[in-house]
């Protein structure tokens, strides 16, 4: 693998032969796509006059637009030791994600305009995929003081979350719901009580009685929840809730969406893979929060990804160092580096004949563009040139070794997967192609 080099930068581009799949546009044929600085110029036959600088022969391979990846740990500024800006956009563009958008849970956070500008000067020293940084809901995080969320909003923060960190307050939910309307930011929330959560770190049923683990029962995340779906649909306020792990959870969530089209929500592509069983004998790598569910609860969840109540597949990516999953279970840090077994895990629920190819590759482009507002995720003339190109019949194998991640915390290690990435396109420039 390899990434060109950017001694001559094409400034036009024919993808040839290739079966254009664009869920926003509902196209799904062999066309040929023509590329001018950076949007799509024409679909079929090219402009008049127009000669390419770079022609890319798809024969038997998949065009779809750039991946959208929402809710990512970047972990730059503050935890390099752990991964940084340059090493994860490296990633992404091997995996065909050319839209990240970012968490605020850095170190300082995400909640001042600096802080902001910082990430994204990083991202366009790394050029190899955009970063959309999500602000902070509170100050520091702290759950109790509003952040300057018009601030963060002029700054280019295209929505606000408190990550992972609980408002205990449900008043300052509220403030905090109201304000992020009245500058119309859509809130993205992990729905997850931290009262009820307990310190547990896997699934309450079964295996965390075996294990003797602490455990998170499933109303910790269906009460925060409920509260966060009241509020929304009283307020008004965009919400998007991120990384479901419950079958109840969306049954929830059916009836407000029946009401109220500016709720939408998330689930993490492992949710959809694996459950409390993979965590076998205190395999740290399975340590995620939300945990791995029972059996039933993925089921649910494909359920809700194949009808539309959940709209977004996320890789949920959460790069460590190596030590940070080496001590007891309950002691190692929770997250997968996920960003290089996004879209073929995504596949392989396709082979497995869970979605159809449309649904599957909707969910991890329009989706995510069409609940967030983002002018990406399609490939209609006019549109950003943000393109992933994949062999639909190349079946590889995970290392984590190999990833370009500095995150090679993951439980797929040595799993055969379909699919993979030949081309990444950001904007009509290429920024990897596999040799």
């Amino acid at each position: 693998m390899n990434t060109l080099s950017n001694t001559k930068i094409p400034n036009t581009v024919s993808i040839l032969n290739g079966r254009l799949q664009d869920p926003a546009n509902r196209i799904d044929q062999i066309v040929d796509i023509h590329v001018a600085d950076g949007t799509v110029a024409a679909i079929g036959k090219p402009p008049a006059d127009f000669t390419p600088d770079l022609v890319i022969d798809a024969t038997n391979l998949i065009t779809i637009p750039g991946i959208i990846d929402v809710g990512v740990c970047l972990r730059e500024p503050g935890q390099e030791y752990k991964a940084d800006i340059a090493s994860e956009t490296n990633a992404a563009a091997t995996a065909g994600i050319t839209t990240l958008c970012c968490l605020p849970n850095t170190c300082p956070v995400i909640d001042t305009p600096s802080v902001v500008e910082l990430i994204k000067q990083r991202a366009e020293t790394a050029a190899k995929a955009r970063v959309l940084p999500i602000g902070a809901l509170t100050r520091n995080l702290d759950g109790e003081h509003l952040s300057e969320m018009a601030a963060l909003r002029d700054a280019g923060c295209i929505a606000v979350s408190n990550g992972n960190s609980p408002i205990r307050n449900t008043l300052v939910e509220r403030r905090a719901l109201e304000y992020a309307a009245t500058f119309n930011l859509t809130c993205l929330l992990q729905p997850l009580d931290h009262a009820l959560r307990d310190h547990g770190c896997v699934h309450e049923g079964k295996i965390s009685a075996k294990l003797g683990l602490p455990g998170i029962l499933e109303a910790a995340e269906t009460v925060a929840l409920a509260k966060s779906l009241v509020l929304a649909e009283q307020i008004g306020t965009k919400v998007h809730f991120h990384t479901l792990s419950t079958a109840q959870a969306t049954a929830m969530l059916g009836g407000s969406q029946y009401t109220n089209a500016q709720i939408s929500a998330g689930v993490a592509i492992h949710n959809l893979h694996l459950t409390e069983e993979h965590i076998g004998e205190f395999n740290s790598n399975c340590h995620v929060i939300p945990p791995l569910r029972t059996e039933v609860d993925r089921a649910g969840l494909r359920t809700a990804v194949a009808d539309g109540r959940i709209a977004i597949i996320c890789s949920d990516h959460q790069p460590h160092d190596p030590d940070a999953k080496t001590n007891p279970f309950p002691n190692t840090a929770p997250g997968i580096s996920g960003l290089e077994t996004l879209l073929s895990l995504t596949l392989d629920l396709v082979h497995t004949k869970v979605l159809d190819l449309n649904t599957a590759i909707e969910r991890i482009t329009w989706g995510p563009a069409r609940s967030l507002n983002l002018p990406y995720g399609r490939l209609n003339v006019g549109a950003v040139a943000d393109v992933c190109i994949f062999d639909p019949n190349a079946i590889w194998q995970v290392n984590t070794n190999k990833f370009r991640s500095r995150g090679h915390n993951s439980p797929f290690h040595n799993w055969r997967l379909p699919g993979q990435v030949q081309w990444t396109l950001l904007a009509g420039r290429v920024v990897f192609k596999r040799s």
